[in-house]
């Protein structure tokens, strides 16, 4: 008997079930652009609730009853589980069940909205929040897997751009959204708000194959491997172990921006960390990261994010403090940034895929730094126009930077730990958005209110600088695939 019988007799006549790596690691036969765009609709949905509904806190604290303190974990139930569980989940699913989190954790997040929206009491509220946390770390994980898996490796740089630009520009526009919502129809519509995209995301998956009488075009991009599984307890304790680190980290670093005393908190995230890390959960974990090429790409994606969110949250105080601008002027503004990310981004895949990968991020972080380092000399006579198209340059950098950067880091993917790789780089961008605005205020508080600002900006633009060598190391390192698509170089033993 041959061994595809016996695979086929052990299955009951049924395919032979491919191993996770090997699926994970083979290329589409054709790109499925489709999935691209739902990898970019959940980007942009699960970074907009990051920032939506603290525009309604006020009013949820008001219709509930309870004091603004209480009211605040309607964000942090939300942030505080998707970054805490980024990484157990991005080992999880790369052991089992990768294929099945997609529509389960999509319809999971859609129904946390609902109950949010329906909630009758403030624990109702935290409690719904918390379970679309964790949906919403699922679709973190999954959407540069999903990404990187839909097109050939030629076209992965444009590929990649679609959420690395879709994301921040949730994240930006969620305050404008959600004040928009909120001043028609209250605040339950700020959840709502997010059903309609989940709806359109399980109508692509699921909904249209059906339709045309073909299987999901996302479950030959996704690897199989089984079904899902409810975490076993070491699975639970590595989780717990992550959770309480991690926890602890981003409290800290949110309240730093009342007291920079806070801050010391951080050394108390360690211990739990380091234990995990040394565990059979976060040995995988660590041997992807020590990798040097990859090591660099996510140090890259968190210096530049932790200036983008510094600069954004300085300039936005000094236009309204300072220079007495409205909230519309202050808004238009800030805008800037996304706009000038969103005309650069579909530039920064295409180039990506014609020249090399790590050339066009390395110039996109390059002129990111220039943008915030040509707002140091900020003072009050700046008109908003000023401001305005510095922050466009810097943004124009961060949309040629994002989906090749990317693509450098999930190319470099083992194939059975894309998923993991794929949480260390969202969990490298949402501390960078966490930590930038606790650093800018440290900065402010040290340099006192004549020059808080200026130190604060250059702060970010030092920040923003670094991620220039960091990509720059091993620009010949076998991460950076080929424009054609084919296979990369090898390093010279040398740069080894």
């Amino acid at each position: 008997m041959t061994d595809r019988a016996a695979r086929s007799k052990r299955t009951g006549g049924g395919p032979a079930p491919e191993p996770a790596g090997r699926s994970a690691g083979r290329s589409p036969e054709r790109d499925h652009w489709l999935l691209v765009a739902v990898a970019g609709v959940l980007s942009f949905v699960v970074m907009l609730d990051m920032n939506i509904v603290n525009v309604a806190l006020a009013d949820i604290s008001a219709a509930l009853e309870v004091s603004d303190r209480t009211a605040q974990w309607a964000v942090l139930g939300y942030q505080l589980p998707v970054v805490a569980l980024l990484l157990p989940a991005g080992r999880r699913l790369d052991q089992a069940g990768i294929r099945a989190a997609l529509p389960a954790a999509t319809a999971g997040f859609a129904l946390c909205s609902a109950l949010a929206a329906a909630a009758p009491s403030a624990g109702w509220l935290i409690a719904a929040r918390f379970a679309q946390g964790g949906c919403a770390a699922v679709l973190f994980v999954l959407m540069p897997v999903l990404a990187l898996r839909s097109v050939r490796p030629a076209l992965r740089g444009r590929a990649m751009s679609v959420p690395a630009t879709l994301g921040p520009l949730g994240a930006v526009t969620g305050p404008a959204v959600g004040g928009l919502l909120l001043d028609q129809w209250g605040w339950r519509w700020i959840f709502l708000v997010k059903i309609p995209f989940c709806l359109l995301v399980l109508l692509a998956v699921r909904g249209l194959p059906l339709l045309r009488g073909r299987p999901p075009a996302w479950e030959s991009v996704l690897p199989r491997g089984g079904r899902l599984r409810a975490p076993d307890r070491r699975s639970l304790g590595d989780a717990a172990l992550v959770a309480a680190g991690v926890t602890i980290l981003l409290l800290a670093l949110t309240l730093a921006s009342d007291s920079s005393a806070w801050l010391a908190l951080t050394l108390a995230a360690a211990p739990p960390l380091w234990w995990w890390l040394r565990g059979p959960g976060g040995r995988p974990v660590l041997d992807v990261l020590r990798t040097t090429p990859m090591a660099h790409t996510l140090g890259a994606v968190l210096t530049l994010a932790l200036g983008f969110a510094a600069a954004r949250y300085l300039l936005a105080l000094h236009l309204q403090r300072d220079a007495g601008a409205s909230a519309t002027t202050t808004g238009l503004t800030v805008l800037a940034f996304p706009l000038g990310m969103a005309l650069a981004g579909p530039l920064g895949g295409r180039l990506a895929d014609r020249f090399r990968t790590r050339g066009v991020a390395v110039t996109g972080a390059a002129l990111t730094a220039c943008g915030l380092l040509l707002l140091v000399p900020l003072d009050d006579g700046w008109s908003p126009a000023d401001i305005a198209w510095r922050l466009g340059l810097a943004g124009a950098g961060m949309g040629l930077n994002g989906g090749p950067t990317q693509a450098l880091a999930m190319g470099a993917a083992p194939a059975d730990r894309a998923a993991t790789v794929g949480s260390a780089l969202q969990l490298s961008r949402m501390l960078g958005f966490t930590l930038g605005p606790a650093l800018a205020t440290a900065a402010w508080g040290l340099a006192g209110p004549g020059s808080g600002v200026r130190a604060g900006i250059v702060l970010a633009g030092c920040a923003a600088c670094l991620a220039v060598p960091l990509l720059g190391r091993d620009a010949r390192a076998p991460t950076d695939p080929a424009p054609d698509g084919a296979a990369p170089q090898a390093a010279p033993a040398a740069r080894r």
